[in-house]
């Protein structure tokens, strides 16, 4: 998967994450909930494209390592709906999914341009073969 199309994935996750938080009831928990998914959903794709945009290979790995902060935390407030049944698992099931693996693609991410930066440029190529591979990987598992 490549920059482009990741961009457009994390976008579809922010829509989908604040399609999902207009269903929330509108009780104290739901509100509190919604607040805190609709800034850590659209912040993975925000902080995505910034990330993107880095003017450095340090730059890059700190907006990595936000993003998957932030679908982890996504996650969080999607596994705790499910809990407390403030929405059927059937349709948060998919989106905790999708942020599962975001939070996976981006570890991967942070790690390859972790290593990346301490290695020999002749090697990078190789690396990020290997990486696209374990991204794939992780997105069928």
């Amino acid at each position: 998967m490549n920059a482009k199309e990741l961009k457009e994935r994390t976008k579809q996750f922010a829509l989908r994450t604040m399609r999902l938080v207009d269903s929330l009831p509108t009780t104290a928990k739901g509100r509190a909930l919604a607040s805190q998914l609709v800034r850590s959903g659209t912040s993975v794709a925000a902080n995505y494209r910034s990330a993107c945009r880095g003017r450095s290979r340090a730059e890059f790995i700190s907006k990595i390592g936000v993003v998957e902060e932030e679908a982890d935390e996504t996650a969080l407030w999607l596994e705790l709906i499910i809990a407390d049944k403030l929405l059927p698992e059937k349709k948060v099931g998919p989106l905790l999914k999708e942020a599962e693996e975001l939070v996976a693609i981006m570890a991967a991410s942070y790690i390859s341009a972790l290593r990346d930066s301490k290695r020999p440029r002749e090697f990078a190529a190789n690396d990020q073969q290997s990486e696209i591979r374990s991204q794939k990987s992780a997105i069928r598992s």
